[in-house]
């Protein structure tokens, strides 16, 4: 059952999606389910999350009916957590705020974190959602991704990170 956000007397789809996913950190818990982390510890160094935040998102996100908890080992009891359907189709926002972002919030310079290629075609999507190659409109299913040498080496860097703590 999701939850009642003060956006609730509004018919608004906009502001209820906002009530559910609107703020930083449960955008980038849901970054790091698309891109396979699902265990705790691992979201919580690519995060930057604090335990008691990243507990507060991924509880809310399973109320909300975006992520099940779903055991990985017996003793001490782990889970680990999965995107449900209703999770997956959210990744169009993430992937739309990945090509502002590319667009807009980063030198040239930089380059794209994450690369796109669609399966079908084999060529590189780029920022679109419609391959430019073959005309087709591609969801993440379509999509064979993979991480920019200087992103993985950022992720790295923070595990390492982690771990000197």
């Amino acid at each position: 059952m999701p939850m009642q956000y003060e956006t609730s007397d509004t018919v608004c789809p906009v502001a209820r999606s906002v009530g559910v996913v609107g703020d930083k950190w449960t955008i980038l818990v849901l970054r790091e389910l698309y891109m396979g982390t699902t265990r705790f510890e691992e979201i919580q160094i690519q995060t930057g999350a604090t335990p008691q935040m990243l507990t507060s998102r991924l509880k809310a996100l399973e109320t909300d009916g975006l992520v099940e908890r779903k055991p990985y080992n017996e003793k001490p009891l782990r889970y680990e957590y999965q995107l449900t359907g209703k999770g997956w189709d959210f990744y169009p926002v993430i992937y739309a705020l990945r090509a502002w972002g590319e667009k807009w919030c980063k030198g040239d310079e930089e380059g794209v974190a994450m690369h796109f290629v669609h399966r079908a075609c084999g060529h590189d999507v780029g920022l679109a959602s419609v391959c430019p190659h073959c005309g087709v409109p591609v969801e993440r299913k379509d999509l064979q991704a993979s991480i920019s040498e200087r992103f993985l080496d950022e992720r790295t860097a923070r595990r390492e990170a982690f771990k000197r703590k």
